[in-house]
């Protein structure tokens, strides 16, 4: 194993991006604010206590990147009630006030606990005070006060409200596949109405597609929530499509549908809330989702779940293995990489076999202690190491064997950067921030662990990538980014979109990872912006987001640049439709796209029951 010595990044950082407003998000970018208003309202959120004080990172508080800020991490601005997240700081890109506006946190969303936040793991750590929760007793009843300085610091301030998630319910039952009997089951007659999808259960093609226009992608089916949610809604996770299957989790169900006419196939029912889930499935479809290890607000997210999602089927079931006094189950992240699923959460980790179960390896001997991991083609481990200073942490990322946990190399960023997401684990490019300073770095990894090069943009550009809900405080995952794409010598990402009202666009910027520095800028269509899904085939894939009076679509971007090539254009007369989706979540598959919101709630039950969840498009 080769571990190289930690090196200082270069000054200066390109400016971080910033996790966008809930709705559709748009990329933050590098000194100034995200331009422009989202489209969709984001979630009721119940009154919000005060604001509480800036949390001490911890153990495991994301770190610094061997080298300097680069390319701009969002520069975040202090703990949490400071003003903005990277903000006002020397930008990256030549110097720029700070990446993303005024948002604290890493990617416009308030420091994140999950992997790698303030991991006061070790005893005598400082421990922020605070309100415990909203609207009720603390959801942390019961809990080390380590724990509830890191929640509190991370409770994201939204729209004047606080999100803590709550629980409550049924007793514990063993997960059992059957058909739905919740409210309206989804069918292949989803309910929709006139162009508007608030209808009586007429067949989708019936009214959305009347007005479609030639060339334009049908409306394959459109669904609305059929779950009685709980008061503050519900995280939504996936969608994942297996076969002829996309599939969602929500609350304590996950469903497949038919992707044809988005009829429910299979609906497993789980005993409580699920609480965690990998970005992506094994090649044959297995999936370990988290579940909560009781419906009290003393319970964590401490059981694992094997599905098939081809099938509906549970599979093996396990508590996660604690691993001593300071391992905060309350929150986990789970990557997959082959038939291995990790599970990160502060100070400790474990491994186990997706096909069977069994505990591959847990938490490695040492000082530094993996809090996330980021999975794919090949499994990579973000660690925090344990320091004198909290203030000036220690990070390291390594590559290691999905069989033994065995690192192949370590790469130590400089102190004081924090180690934030991983955008692409093959070629590898990491994100990093550094909190104290507000900045924010691109780093693109050898395959030998060693700098490749920090991503360096051009004055005046800005970007913020989309890494999920800013919702979802704990357990966030390290991978599973949007807005980012990279094949062996280019790393894209969009930026943020330059106007407001409807003329709002962006471009995407190619970046040579040999050297950093941009290679070319592509525009997106007119009035429209544009999002990175992945790479299809040697082409990037690009989401066209809806615009006003303008359907959004499925795109490629060729390697060498120029103007995007729709594969799919949704239909103008449901953009309005398209574009009211909360924190959409895109996939495309075989031809076929699908729009998912990333978070269910309402102010009254008679809304929820409204709420879209999910829209298909294909020829």
């Amino acid at each position: 194993m080769t571990q190289p010595p930690s090196q200082q990044p270069p000054q200066g950082g390109f400016g971080a991006p910033q996790e966008p407003p809930q709705g559709n998000p748009q990329p933050a970018a590098p000194g100034q604010p995200p331009q422009g208003q989202p489209p969709a309202q984001p979630p009721q959120m119940p009154a919000a206590p005060p604001t509480p004080p800036p949390a001490q990172p911890g153990h495991g508080y994301p770190q610094a990147p061997g080298q300097a800020p680069g390319y701009g991490y969002p520069q975040q601005p202090g703990p949490y009630n400071q003003p903005g997240p990277y903000g006002q700081q020397p930008g990256p890109y030549g110097q720029q006030p700070g990446p993303y506006a005024q948002q604290p946190g890493p990617y416009g969303q308030q420091p994140q606990p999950g992997y790698g936040y303030p991991q006061q793991q070790y005893p005598g750590a400082p421990v922020p005070g605070g309100p415990g929760g909203a609207g009720g007793g603390s959801p942390f009843k019961g809990k080390p006060a380590v724990i509830i300085g890191a929640a509190v610091a991370a409770a994201i301030v939204v729209a004047g409200g606080v999100y803590l998630a709550t629980s409550g319910g049924d007793d514990d039952k063993k997960p059992v596949a059957q058909a739905s009997t919740d409210g309206k089951a989804p069918s292949g007659s989803p309910s929709v109405d006139e162009g508007d999808g608030n209808g009586d259960g007429r067949p989708a093609d019936d009214d959305l597609n009347a007005g479609r226009k030639p060339g334009e992608a049908k409306v394959l089916w459109l669904q609305k929530n059929d779950i009685d949610l709980p008061r503050n809604g519900a995280d939504v996770y996936g969608p994942w499509v297996v076969g002829d299957t996309v599939v969602k989790g929500m609350y304590r169900a996950v469903s497949g549908y038919s992707v044809a006419d988005g009829k429910q196939k299979w609906t497993l029912k789980l005993p409580a809330d699920m609480c965690a889930a990998p970005s992506q499935t094994t090649a044959d479809g297995k999936i370990v989702i988290g579940v909560k290890n009781g419906t009290t607000d003393k319970a964590d997210c401490s059981d694992l779940q094997m599905i098939d999602l081809n099938t509906g089927k549970a599979g093996w079931k396990k508590s996660i293995k604690k691993n001593g006094i300071w391992d905060m189950m309350s929150d986990i992240s789970l990557a997959i990489s082959g038939d291995t699923v990790t599970v990160g959460r502060t100070s400790n980790s474990n491994a186990y076999r997706v096909s069977d179960g069994k505990e591959l390896f847990g938490k490695p001997a040492g000082n530094c202690q993996p809090f996330a991991f980021a999975g794919g083609p090949k499994l990579i481990a973000a660690s925090s190491c344990r320091t004198d200073d909290i203030d000036n942490p220690q990070h390291q990322i390594q590559e290691i064997d999905p069989a033994t946990g065995k690192p192949k190399w370590t790469y130590r960023p400089a102190r004081g950067w924090e180690i934030d997401r991983v955008y692409s684990v093959s070629p590898l490019v990491v994100s990093l921030t550094q909190r104290e300073k507000k900045k924010w770095s691109i780093l693109a990894i050898k395959e030998n662990g060693t700098l490749r090069s920090q991503l360096v943009g051009d004055k005046g550009d800005k970007f913020a990538p989309d890494c999920g809900s800013a919702f979802a405080i704990f357990g966030k995952s390290l991978d599973g980014c949007v807005g980012v794409a990279a094949d062996a010598n280019t790393f894209y990402m969009a930026t943020e979109p330059d106007s407001s009202g409807t003329a709002r666009t962006n471009k995407v910027v190619a970046f040579n990872l040999n050297t950093g520095k941009p290679k070319w800028k592509a525009a997106a269509p007119a009035e429209q912006t544009v999002k990175p899904l992945r790479m299809e085939g040697g082409d990037v894939l690009l989401y066209v987001e809806a615009g006003y009076n303008k359907g959004g679509g499925i795109a490629t971007l060729a390697p060498t640049g120029g103007a995007p090539k729709l594969l799919l254009r949704h239909p103008e007369s449901t953009s309005q439709i398209e574009s009211s989706f909360y924190n959409a979540k895109i996939v495309y598959a075989d031809g076929r796209s699908f729009i998912a919101s990333g978070r269910v709630s309402a102010s009254n039950d008679k809304e929820e029951l409204e709420t879209k969840t999910m829209m298909a498009f294909g020829k």
